[in-house]
C-alpha cells in the first residue's frame, strides 16, 4: 500500500491510499480520484520523500507543506463533522428516487424515515414549492464511504 499526499485544483490537501503508483495513475485517468471536500477530479500528487526501509525499521513520512485539513476547510470542528457523518450514515440512500420518496413521506403514504439521494434543480424546486423541506449535503458528506 502506498500513501500519496494529494491536492485538488482548488487547494484542498488530502491523502490517498493506493496499491501502487500505477494504480493511482489508472484511477486518476478514469477520474476516480476525487477531492473529499469539493469532489474536484483535478487531483495532483504532491512531492514526498522516497524512503526504503527494512521490515524492522520505523518509517516517518516527510511532512508536506502545511495545508488545512478537510475539517478546517469545511469550517467545522472535527467532532461536529464526525457527528454529521454519523447522521448521514444513518440515512437511507434512495438515489434518484429522492423526489418520489420525499413526497411519499411528506404526504404520509409511507412511514417517515431519514433519506438522502439526488434531485435535479427542477425537482428540488418542485419539492420546495410543495412545502417539502430538505437540505443539500456538501459533497464530502454526501458520498458513501466503504
Amino acid at each position: 500500500m502506498i500513501i500519496f499526499d494529494l491536492r485538488c485544483s482548488r487547494g484542498h490537501s488530502f491523502e490517498g491510499w493506493f496499491a501502487s503508483g500505477d494504480e493511482f495513475t489508472r484511477q486518476q485517468a478514469k477520474q476516480f480520484v476525487r477531492c473529499p471536500v469539493c469532489d474536484d477530479a483535478s487531483v495532483a500528487r504532491l512531492p514526498s520523500a522516497k524512503v526504503r526501509v527494512s521490515k524492522s525499521e520505523v518509517v516517518t513520512r516527510e511532512p508536506t507543506p502545511p495545508a488545512p485539513t478537510s475539517d478546517a476547510i469545511a469550517g467545522l470542528s472535527p467532532e461536529f463533522l464526525a457527528k454529521m457523518r454519523e447522521v448521514v450514515r444513518n440515512t437511507e440512500n434512495v438515489g434518484a428516487r429522492f423526489p418520489e420518496e420525499a413526497r411519499k413521506i411528506h404526504y404520509n403514504e409511507v412511514p417517515a424515515r431519514a433519506i438522502r439521494g439526488q434531485a435535479s434543480r427542477d425537482e428540488a424546486q418542485a419539492l420546495s414549492e410543495e412545502g417539502i423541506e430538505f437540505a443539500s449535503l456538501p459533497p464530502f458528506l454526501a458520498q458513501d464511504s466503504n
